[in-house]
């Protein structure tokens, strides 16, 4: 380890996305110099895709050239979606903004040390105002759907429309941003077009960096894009050394080094988990808590649909996730679309297959299409896929995981069983839905290749791994969301979540952010929280020092407020 005198910036935050975002914002406002390091582009309304056949802007695999806002990850448990470029998740998720169910706040992982749903609440109102959160307007074509599936599971008086991240004014009409005082990036009515998780190019959407991110450069925060994190390296008497790369560099490799006296990994589960992983490994960084990349949650999901045999424009028709029903305390199904013409994505998807019992899945497949060839062939096409499909997302509140860990010699991640019940490979209900869903369509219900061939389901919302626990041996950070072991590194993203949630995690990565960032000092100032591993107080949040909502905004969306 290195001494180190002078920073090249207070904070080094690694990651732009709904962690990344809020802590760059926040940490600014405190007073601190900061630089958020992202492996992915920058994209803006220009160079977001057309459609999700443009791989080189939609997927993001760097070694093959492709450095979109999609990445996709296979895991021996799980497929995972996630995000990439500036502004992070926010690019490609679909808007929706949901407290979680219940449970979440009563978790025993995390449940004991404190108040969780007080605590957070504040949070999440300053979270909503910030993303401008307002519930869609009305109902689609496929929402019709939506009833009926509820109707026929017995549960129709629980189908309401979705709380999401876009601006519903007059369709195209350009206003000055409305939550931040004129001072933001004009906003644009939504269109209704679908085009949500593949980039809105209307600006209706309101993603990161029009809002947080935003605010945050403009009061001073530096944005480093296509810079990957490649170590991390505490230095003699505090603070840390941050050596990055060009993402899927072979050839052309652009190492820098960044020195910092605090960090932030925001990095998402799979970037945070992997990263500490090699780094306590390889030696770097070795008391971390065994309980790194232990309660890994998938919020129980699976992703499965159905598809109509002749197109139906009218699918693809509102924003990507538009409504949601319960069939039962634990369980929450929403439609999901793309818009016209994007179609890549249905290249997952192939006949639906029950999982449990006796027989393999994989037999079951085989079986299948040996009994339904006409119906395979079907699930190989995808043309027209987005509009003659829904898209029904499952997600469940069960107290299950998985773990990850990494092989050293490829340095991949590997996932593996977890604490508490099994991770699910397979929903009854979600088959159901699916099932039922193609009957109204006249078509076919549809899964995902992965769930037949490694009876593994599909997430969107990969959380944990890095957790909050009252101590080294229950958790990786503390309930600050520092890391226990290490002075001046905190994690801010969805690897701090600790529980499943049962709906998509975005507003409270947020909330959680916005609550840890709350409880840091001014730069300069004396720090309220206890020393790391003292066990936890609740104090009084931190007024910032220098707001950067601007003083015209209304008042309850100034930070501190």
């Amino acid at each position: 380890m290195q001494a180190m005198t002078g920073y090249d910036y207070d904070v080094v935050v690694v990651g732009s996305g709904f962690g990344g975002s809020v802590t760059a914002l926040r940490a600014t406002e405190k007073g601190y110099r900061v630089a958020v390091l992202e492996a992915g582009r920058r994209f803006d309304t220009n160079t977001l895709p057309r459609s999700s056949w443009q791989l080189r802007k939609f997927l993001w695999a760097p070694r093959l050239g492709l450095r979109g806002i999609q990445r996709i990850t296979p895991l021996k448990d799980i497929a995972v979606l996630s995000g990439a470029g500036v502004g992070g998740g926010s690019l490609v998720y679909a808007n929706t903004l949901y407290e979680p169910l219940a449970p979440f706040y009563t978790d025993p992982q995390w449940g004991h040390i404190t108040d969780w749903r007080d605590e957070l609440a504040p949070h999440y109102d300053q979270a909503r105002r910030m993303l401008g959160v307002n519930e869609v307007p009305e109902d689609t074509p496929a929402d019709a759907y939506i009833r009926r599936l509820a109707d026929e599971m017995g549960v129709a008086d629980t189908y309401h429309r979705t709380p999401v991240g876009v601006w519903f004014g007059e369709p195209g009409e350009r206003v000055a941003d409305p939550y931040f005082g004129g001072e933001g990036p004009d906003k644009v009515g939504c269109t209704h077009c679908g085009s949500c998780m593949v980039g809105c190019k209307v600006g209706a959407k309101n993603t990161l960096d029009r809002n947080y991110l935003y605010l945050a450069e403009k009061n001073g925060a530096v944005v480093h894009p296509d810079t990957q994190v490649t170590d991390l390296e505490p230095l003699t008497g505090g603070g840390w050394r941050i050596s990055t790369d060009r993402p899927g560099a072979v050839v052309r490799h652009r190492p820098r080094t960044f020195t910092a006296e605090r960090v932030v990994l925001s990095a998402g589960v799979l970037g945070t988990v992997k990263l500490l992983l090699r780094l306590r490994d390889e030696g770097r960084l070795p008391a971390l808590s065994d309980r790194l990349g232990e309660v890994v949650r998938t919020n129980s999901e699976a992703i499965v649909g159905a598809s109509a045999r002749v197109a139906m424009p009218e699918l693809t028709k509102g924003v990507a996730i538009t409504s949601s029903i319960h069939p039962d305390a634990q369980t929450h199904i929403e439609p999901v679309r793309y818009p016209p013409r994007s179609n890549a994505m249905g290249l997952l998807t192939t006949v639906l297959v029950d999982g449990g019992g006796r027989v393999p899945r994989q037999a079951r497949f085989a079986a299948k299409v040996v009994r339904h060839p006409v119906a395979f062939a079907r699930s190989l096409s995808v043309r027209r896929w987005s509009e003659r499909s829904i898209i029904l997302l499952v997600m469940q509140s069960r107290n299950n995981s998985i773990s990850l860990r990494r092989n050293q010699r490829l340095d991949l991640l590997m996932s593996g069983p977890g604490h508490g019940e099994p991770n699910p490979t397979y929903l009854p209900v979600a088959n159901e839905a699916a099932r039922r869903t193609a009957a109204m369509l006249d078509g076919d219900p549809w899964g995902a290749w992965n769930e037949t061939i490694l009876d593994a389901p599909t997430t969107a919302h990969i959380l944990g791994g890095c957790v909050i626990g009252d101590s080294p041996d229950s958790g990786v950070i503390d309930p600050y969301q520092r890391v226990y072991g290490y002075e001046g590194l905190s994690i801010a993203d969805g690897s701090a979540v600790s529980a499943n949630l049962g709906v998509n995690p975005s507003l409270t990565i947020t909330a959680m952010t916005e609550r840890a960032m709350s409880l840091w000092p001014n730069k300069g100032a004396d720090d309220q929280r206890p020393p790391v591993g003292e066990g936890y107080r609740r104090i009084p949040a931190v007024a910032p020092a220098a707001p950067a909502v601007p003083v015209g905004a209304p008042a309850e969306l100034r930070p501190g407020t």
